[in-house]
């Protein structure tokens, strides 16, 4: 592997589920389109030649990214349906309440909620079926809608959502005038 293959999967990995288009690697790596394409391309070819990894590359909407091979799915997921008595992160916690209160909810305002991106961390709360897929939204690009589950239900001893504590209300008049004192 030469050092613009290294630095390229080293992007790839860092960019994770989101990808990569070959016009922004091409500007980051400081070089032409073409170059990029034919790296790529020999990059691919490795992955899929090299039956000893368990990575593979992917071009999927013109973005490529670093994904699992199939021949290790059952394996992650026995991996993520054991890891259910696991403590949760806090990353986790706060995917799940907002979640929670605001189902249903797309990716896209959870993170915006967050402020961080939130791929990663809902493929895990699916995988040990504390969310599902609620639908899709009638908008542009028809994105996922997200709630919680019975497993959640039952993870938390909930009977229903309404045994949740109440937000507090932020933004009164008073509270903004005390914090500015």
């Amino acid at each position: 592997m030469n050092n613009l293959e290294a630095i390229t999967e080293g992007i790839l990995y860092v960019v994770g589920d989101d990808g990569i288009t070959l016009h922004q690697l091409a500007d980051t790596l400081e070089t032409s389109e073409d170059e990029v394409q034919e790296l790529l391309d020999r990059m691919m070819m490795g992955y899929t030649e090299n039956q000893d990894r368990g990575i593979e590359m992917v071009c999927y909407g013109g973005r490529y990214k670093l994904v699992s091979k199939a021949i290790s799915h059952p394996y992650c997921q026995k991996l993520f349906e054991h890891s259910e008595t696991r403590p949760f992160s806090q990353a986790a916690l706060e995917t799940l309440a907002i979640i929670a209160y605001k189902q249903p909810i797309t990716r896209v305002e959870i993170e915006e909620i967050r402020g961080v991106g939130c791929d990663m961390m809902i493929r895990k709360l699916l995988a040990r079926n504390l969310i599902r897929e609620a639908g899709r939204l009638e908008v542009a690009g028809r994105p996922f809608t997200y709630e919680v589950t019975e497993q959640f239900m039952d993870t938390f001893k909930l009977k229903s959502l309404d045994e949740l504590p109440q937000l507090p209300e932020f933004g009164s008049p008073m509270e903004n005038e005390e914090l500015f004192k």
